[in-house]
């Protein structure tokens, strides 16, 4: 019985910090982004909302974290796993970018139905509003998911084990 029960804790623990490090990753995006909006919008936003916004974002990052575990269960993006290790990058930046920019809108429709408000009402302007605002912000989620998608798939080649030891352990002087 407590052979059962050790793969089972190890997986749990194996998912937990996958999923740590999905929310640490798009909660420190969505907070540079909102910081970015801060800075732009300065005069009409006063920067006490920051902690608000910090907030949220924590909250969409716990969200969208596992809807990203739960896409990668169901394996989806690795149509290119065995080609090239670019496309694979690319391809699941760009799969996941649509699919966060779209559980975006879901996320800010669901909130605005909420408060009483019709579905077009709801429908958030991203980037400005309208489809080039929707593309310009799936344009940035998918730059900024290419190196997290890069780091996972060299661990899903090297092994985490072996990145976590080339990225944080020290290295001995070659010729010493």
């Amino acid at each position: 019985m407590n052979q059962e029960k050790t793969p089972l804790k190890e997986r749990a623990l194996t998912e937990a910090k996958k999923f740590a490090v999905i929310v640490a990753y798009l909660w420190m995006l969505f907070v540079l982004l909102q910081l970015h909006r801060l800075t732009i919008l300065r005069e009409q936003n006063p920067l006490g909302s920051i902690s608000y916004r910090v907030g949220f974002a924590l909250i969409n990052a716990l969200i969208l974290g596992k809807i990203i575990l739960i896409a990668q269960a169901f394996h989806l993006g690795e149509r290119f796993k065995n080609g090239p290790l670019v496309y694979a990058i690319l391809f699941r930046s760009a799969l996941f970018a649509v699919l966060l920019v779209c559980f975006d809108i879901f996320e800010e429709v669901l909130v605005g139905l909420f408060h009483h408000k019709t579905i077009s009402e709801s429908v958030p302007a991203l980037g400005g509003g309208g489809a080039e605002g929707m593309l310009l912000v799936g344009l940035m989620v998918f730059i900024v998911l290419i190196p997290f998608f890069s780091f996972t798939e060299v661990a899903r080649i090297l092994g985490e084990d072996n990145l976590f030891s080339i990225l944080f352990k020290r290295r001995l002087r070659s010729g010493s």
